[in-house]
């Protein structure tokens, strides 16, 4: 594992399923994606914490919703993509630009990662990235408004990052991804080995994020769409061998919508 960043990252659960992720350092904290401000606000008032910074990932409302509720509370800036769809962001950010969270000590350069949505970004740093719902642990998220093409072609910048990248995805949907990708590659021992790992967090309730890069190009079939058993596994759907792997991924991806 990679040495860890001058800061904190603590996993706030939401709602079913979701983690809203605290960045903190001394008395100074940053949120990544707050859906909800109830959990975050009783965090930053269980551990005297203030408010300092949020950042945000794509439009859905398990993401941004509770931001108005935490700005009548913490005048911060709002990092996020420029998407029309999103009013409450102080600082529109694209590819390429960099936020810097002074206080947290904690320099991000944003990537964007279309696919879920149109303007999805993912921000990355000291080999620490928040992906929002892009990436998930031995899996992805579900193109909503994005195609294949430009949903492999996201992924496959993250993969591209540090192997031992650690990824803070917005989902606890682990267990139910190493199902699918069992599916997909039944002869990927290092996958079986990650079930047996995931499912033992998993037992004591504990999160099985974040990842790392290495381990998702190990076992997330779709980071693998350029190997054998995954291209056998598409052609099986498809009837035909996928002609490259963005065609791979639509076929792998259509068939996890429906698993």
């Amino acid at each position: 594992m990679p040495e860890a960043p001058d800061y904190q990252i603590v996993p706030v659960p939401a709602f079913k399923d979701n983690y809203l992720w605290v960045l903190r350092k001394g008395a100074a904290a940053a949120v990544v994606d707050p859906g909800d401000a109830a959990p975050v606000l009783a965090y930053l008032d269980r551990e005297q914490l203030r408010l300092t910074a949020i950042l945000l990932t794509h439009h859905h409302a398990d993401h941004i919703g509770g931001v108005p509720q935490l700005l009548k509370r913490f005048k911060v800036p709002v990092h996020g993509p420029r998407d029309e769809r999103i009013d409450c962001i102080t600082h529109h950010v694209v590819e390429g630009d960099r936020v810097e969270l002074a206080q947290i000590g904690a320099t991000f350069q944003v990537i964007e990662v279309p696919g879920h949505t149109r303007a999805h970004i993912a921000y990355y740093g000291e080999k620490v990235l928040f992906c929002g719902d892009t990436l998930f642990a031995c899996g992805c998220a579900r193109m909503f408004e994005g195609t294949p093409p430009q949903m492999h072609a996201s992924l496959q910048k993250l993969a591209a990052l540090p192997s031992d990248t650690r990824f803070y995805c917005a989902h606890e949907y682990t267990m139910a991804n190493i199902a699918f990708a069992k599916a997909v590659e039944p002869g990927n021992q290092a996958l079986a080995e990650r079930a047996l790992s995931d499912a033992a967090l998993r037992e004591k309730n504990l999160p099985t994020v974040p990842a790392t890069i290495g381990r998702e190009i190990a076992t997330n079939p779709f980071l693998r769409c350029a190997q054998p058993e995954v291209i056998a596994a598409a052609a099986a759907r498809l009837g035909r061998t996928p002609a490259n792997p963005a065609e791979t991924f639509a076929a792998i991806r259509d068939w996890k919508n429906n698993f």
